[in-house]
């Protein structure tokens, strides 16, 4: 069969250096990644060897959760350093995954410099992100060190150079015959930097909130998960989505309604002390970590009115609440009804690469970013409710700008605050308190 001119011209515009467009992608889809082994323990396995492969991943999963449930309380107990650490380490190790699944899927095996490069961004855009981070909450520290000033005054350009080095790298590393393919790669790991590097960033940010706020959230998404999984595994029956057929509607139904419960119960607790409700401060004369302040309105119990017609049912008008239960249930919520979806994304993905899981880190549960799929949406969600409807201006944040200005605009903003005040009279209040 003749091809016409036309057809010959765009075949041969499609080949570059003798690869055609879907080289890669015939290469993603030639087969499948080998899917991870049996991963579980020996005793384990020993153990449950006279059960059927369902029970005996029921129990698996059931052990390894209690485990990292332990290993949870643990980190939350060590305080916030340990967790920022801990943050960082689940950042570097799930983006190791998914680089990992890239390298393998497009058998990247004889590219330059590809997962050299790929670290390098990562630790440029950590810098960049974070920078501004040890700029806002260890300010009094950075402005002591000389090397931390210089690298805080100079934070975006640096970070732009440091980016330009890597662009500039990529481009002198691209070869022939694997242009497409060094794109793909380029493309990949700009995206994972997206997904992982700006999620766990936000984790710290709602972290320095205030504990509650990451460790409720985080919670909420635990409990979602775990039942979600025993609703589903007693009671379901109908399938609820094609990209996780072991999903149902009855697991998802349940695990809404215990998730809810749960947010409530736990917001309830945790709320009544100091050590989880106030914002994380960096306190520079014992170099550590304070948790320590008057606890804000949304942290003290007021009473509410019950709707007449709940009222009829449980025998109660009013009930005494903390407004942070109010706002858990928008939390719990989100984490019952939005949050799988960041799993059902991950499945698609999975799916998309015909692999199981993201690594066998867990055994039951794959690797670590199969167990985050759902955590970074959630953090994204926690920040932006945050910045909506709880946090107003920053005042250390605002007194870090004041300081930076010139002497004369110092003064200035001085005597205008304290004409304000003296106009309200609280200037005059305050002098006669003295």
């Amino acid at each position: 069969m003749v091809l016409k001119q036309g057809e010959k011209e765009s075949e041969s515009e499609a080949k570059v250096d003798g690869e055609t467009a879907s080289d890669s992608e015939s290469r993603a889809e030639a087969a499948p990644l080998s899917t991870s082994a049996d991963d579980t323990p020996e005793v384990l396995n020993r153990a449950l060897s006279n059960l059927s492969s369902r029970w005996k991943n029921w129990w698996v999963r059931g052990i390894l959760t209690l485990a990292m449930i332990a290993f949870f309380f643990i980190i939350i107990y060590l305080g916030p350093m340990v967790l920022m650490i801990i943050v960082m380490c689940v950042q570097i190790k799930c983006f190791h995954e998914i680089i990992t699944i890239g390298y393998n899927v497009y058998h990247s095996y004889d590219l330059p410099w590809f997962r050299t490069l790929s670290w390098y961004f990562l630790l440029c855009v950590n810098y960049f992100f974070y920078g501004e981070t040890v700029t806002d909450y260890f300010f009094t520290l950075v402005q002591r060190e000389e090397p931390l000033r210089i690298l805080s005054k100079y934070h975006r350009f640096i970070s732009f150079t440091l980016y330009l080095i890597g662009f500039c790298m990529f481009v002198l590393s691209l070869v022939k015959k694997h242009y497409r393919l060094q794109f793909y790669m380029f493309g990949w790991t700009h995206v994972t930097l997206l997904i992982v590097v700006t999620q766990s960033h936000l984790v710290i940010h709602n972290l320095f909130e205030g504990m509650i706020w990451f460790i409720v959230p985080i919670s909420c998404v635990i409990c979602n998960d775990i039942m979600a999984y025993m609703f589903g595994f007693f009671f379901g029956r109908t399938p609820l989505i094609k990209l996780s057929p072991k999903k149902t509607w009855e697991g998802f139904i349940g695990g809404f309604f215990a998730t809810v419960v749960f947010g409530l119960l736990l917001s309830y607790v945790m709320s009544g002390y100091r050590c989880f409700v106030c914002p994380v401060e960096y306190n520079n004369d014992t170099n550590s970590f304070t948790v320590d302040c008057e606890p804000s309105d949304l942290f003290r119990l007021q009473e509410y009115s019950i709707p007449e017609v709940i009222q009829s049912v449980i025998g109660l008008t009013t009930v005494w609440m903390y407004p942070f239960q109010i706002h858990s249930i928008a939390l719990s919520t989100f984490a019952s009804l939005i949050g799988p979806f960041g799993g059902f994304f991950a499945s698609g993905f999975k799916r998309a690469f015909k692999i199981k899981d993201f690594a066998n880190t867990i055994p039951g549960h794959g690797g670590i970013m199969d167990r985050f799929d759902c955590q970074y949406l959630m953090a994204t969600f926690v920040n932006v409710y945050i910045a909506s409807f709880i946090r107003g201006p920053n005042p250390s944040k605002l007194i870090q700008q004041f300081l930076t200005l010139r002497p004369d605009q110092q003064l200035h903003i001085f005597n205008t605050l304290r004409s304000h005040l003296a106009d309200k009279g609280m200037l005059t209040a305050a002098t006669e308190d003295e």
